[in-house]
């Protein structure tokens, strides 16, 4: 009897996907499949040194170090921006204040008294 060679995973999981509606979609699907397809090779003993070496660094100490680095600087970045913004906010709320209370004391009504001119 003659054995039946099974579908490869890259072609069952390429059968089963749907396609993608946006570009960053589809560039996930992509990665997806070009990961499944070097652990197909990683698996038979066929992949080539740069894909080993690839996923070897990937294992070191220094990537989970350059990782965490670009997570903390990330962190930073959006930290900065929300202080940016929050001070925007602020020095808007005290030139409103400075306005309502230039009002209270009567100085918006001597700008407008100002325009125009009495004759004495």
């Amino acid at each position: 009897m003659r054995k039946v060679k099974p579908d490869s995973s890259s072609d069952t999981a390429s059968q089963r996907m749907r396609p993608a509606i946006t570009p960053e979609a589809r560039q996930k699907q992509m990665i997806s499949l070009a990961t499944d397809c070097a652990e197909d090779l990683m698996r038979s003993g066929k992949a080539p040194s740069q894909i080993i070496v690839h996923y070897l660094k990937l294992g070191t100490k220094q990537a989970e170090l350059e990782l965490e680095k670009t997570k903390k600087e990330l962190a930073l970045t959006e930290a900065k921006t929300k202080s940016i913004q929050s001070s925007e906010q602020a020095e808007e709320l005290y030139k409103n204040a400075l306005d309502a209370f230039r009002g209270y004391s009567g100085q918006d009504t001597q700008r407008e008294s100002d325009e125009y001119e009495w004759d004495d």
